[in-house]
């Protein structure tokens, strides 16, 4: 009895009664006849897609800046250094110059603007938050859609060549969805592109094992980004950070400047936005632009909240198993339900509905600033 009270504390009850559910949903959906291998190649596709995102909120808690849901700063860092580097290669004729390079050459220059410009971008949200400092989820909420919306305005003043990007006869203004079938789209994890683009001896990077989907480069590199997060909250500077987050006065006595670590971890959640909206759109095959991103900070406040995280404390694991069960649920329920109630319209509202119902429940965890 004492090992099964253990496990039960440990696990929570919130977390329990949506991971038993998520089961049922798995158990429920192959029992109506849905393939289990098109099932988990779906799970572990959004787990990782969104994986990134999630993973930008542990740097804000650990620093004291609470739930980050000014992140889309670093989406929209990352979806502007995704536009220019493709419209960079598109200029440069880079498919014909480099070949089967042309789409990491992209990719990689996509990934150094965005995280130059979300640096930036990060150390002037921290000096912000420094200063309205107790509300802060209030202000990066409203930070957060207010980007989103002045990002509308440069979307649509943007006159790019590329026409993947703009929109045809028009001439200035992008896309509101841009494909990346031409540029780095699927390179780290779909199994057709990379052996469609990329020489053999690269082909491990995305297969398929008993018709599952197994995006091997994708996994390597969010496994590789958990890592250094890990790492770095181990070190002497993650270690003082976690600490200005914890206990500010105390931290103070000691000698560290509260403030400087607080601009720091506001500055890596940034920029781990700014890398996960680009992983995001690399696995999904398409750029979103305007108001696409809008909701995306409130579903990873969401995730790392029912991964057990709270207001002040976050680790890697609740990261990994918040996104599973957020984005699990999500892929599992609404083919479930629609097979039984059968309305051509319920999966959308579905979604909605299980979407800002697991996101209110989550946040519904926070009394007063604590969980």
């Amino acid at each position: 009895m004492k090992t099964i009270k253990t496990i039960y504390e440990n696990i929570g009850l919130p977390r329990l009664i949506i991971g038993l559910f998520f089961i049922f949903l798995i158990v429920a959906s192959i029992a109506l006849g849905f393939s289990s291998a098109a099932i988990f190649s779906d799970v572990l596709r959004r787990w990782l897609m969104y994986g990134t995102l999630v993973l930008a909120m542990v740097p804000g808690i650990q620093s004291g800046i609470g739930l980050n849901f000014g992140v889309s700063l670093g989406i929209s860092a990352g979806l502007l250094g995704s536009v220019l580097a493709m419209e960079i290669s598109f200029v440069r004729d880079w498919p014909q110059v480099l070949g089967a390079g042309a789409p990491w050459a992209t990719l990689l220059l996509a990934l150094l603007f965005g995280v130059v410009m979300a640096a930036f971008l990060g150390i002037v949200y921290g000096l912000l938050l420094n200063r309205v400092k107790g509300s802060e989820m209030t202000v990066s909420t409203y930070v957060g859609f207010s980007v989103i919306a002045f990002m509308n305005i440069v979307w649509l003043s943007l006159a790019f060549k590329n026409g993947e990007l703009s929109w045809p006869l028009q001439g200035q203004g992008l896309r509101n969805t841009a494909s990346l079938a031409g540029s780095f789209g699927g390179l780290l994890s779909n199994p057709d592109t990379v052996k469609a683009t990329q020489p053999p001896w690269l082909h491990w990077l995305a297969f398929k094992v008993g018709g599952v989907t197994v995006p091997l480069g994708l996994i390597l590199l969010f496994a590789l980004l958990c890592f250094l997060v890990w790492l770095f909250f181990r070190s002497k500077l993650g270690i003082a950070m976690s600490g200005a987050g914890e206990n500010e006065l105390f931290t103070l006595s000691s000698g560290i400047n509260v403030d400087q670590k607080r601009i720091q971890g506001t500055a890596i959640s940034t920029i781990l936005g700014a890398v996960g909206i680009i992983l995001y759109a690399q696995t999904y095959g398409f750029l979103q632009l305007y108001n696409a991103p809008l909701m995306m900070g409130f579903a990873s406040v969401a995730s790392i909240l029912i991964g057990g995280a709270s207001v002040k404390r976050a680790k890697i694991s609740h990261v990994l198993i918040g996104t599973l069960l957020f984005q699990g649920i999500l892929v599992t329920a609404l083919p479930v339900v629609n097979e039984v109630i059968e309305i051509g319209t319920l999966p959308e509202v579905l979604r909605i509905i299980i979407s800002n119902g697991i996101i209110l429940y989550a946040l519904s965890k926070t009394k007063g600033g604590n969980v």
